[in-house]
């Protein structure tokens, strides 16, 4: 009986074991597919194959979201002076910014949002949305671009969606380095430090 329950129990640690092996292996081996071109809020083409070979930061957001995509945004704003002092940002390190509800914003509304939080239309934030005219293969490649990082998103009807609360770190390559949590829990410190890291 001791015999059988040492198996089982080796045989859950192991389970275990696989299953976390899975997940890690499966973050540190994302990479963005380099069919994936949206539009920018200046409503120029952006081709993730052709981007430059800089670090980038990615959120995923919708302008019309409460509370976590604005708090994000605002300390990733901070996080962007910290990074302009070392000379970092924009040289070294881009921002991404993904709308997950492309319908509703459009590069007008982008535009707006970047207004709203005092983000410079320079070309070192990039806000990403879909064109118009592609709608519908656009809305496809926000979406192949989330699952990318795992990023769950849906709309339950009310325009409200819900989504998962994390913003990624890329390489120069667009590979994963490392995730973050959105919101409250968005430590620039944290992330300040993983990125000069990584320079």
């Amino acid at each position: 009986m001791k015999k059988v329950y040492i198996i089982s129990t080796l045989i859950v640690i192991i389970g275990i074991a696989a299953g976390i092996s899975f997940f890690i292996i499966r973050d540190m081996t994302a990479k963005i597919p380099d069919n994936i071109t949206l539009v920018t809020a200046n409503d120029e083409v952006y081709d993730f194959a052709e981007s430059e070979k800089k670090l980038k930061l990615v959120e995923f957001i919708y302008t019309h979201c409460p509370d976590i995509c604005p708090t994000t945004t605002q300390r990733m704003n901070m996080l962007k002076k910290d990074l302009e002092e070392e000379g970092a940002y924009g040289d070294k390190v881009q921002f991404v910014t993904v709308t997950i509800d492309p319908y509703r914003d459009t590069t007008e509304v982008l535009r707006k949002y970047m207004n709203t939080f005092d983000i410079e239309n320079d070309g070192n934030w990039i806000l990403l949305t879909a064109d118009p005219d592609n709608l519908k293969q656009d809305q496809y490649e926000i979406q192949e671009l989330a699952n990318t990082f795992q990023f769950q998103y849906r709309d339950p009807g009310d325009g409200f969606y819900v989504h998962s609360t994390f913003v990624y770190l890329l390489d120069e390559n667009n590979k994963f380095i490392k995730k973050f949590p959105m919101g409250e829990e968005f430590d620039k410190n944290d992330v300040f430090k993983k990125i000069m890291k990584e320079i």
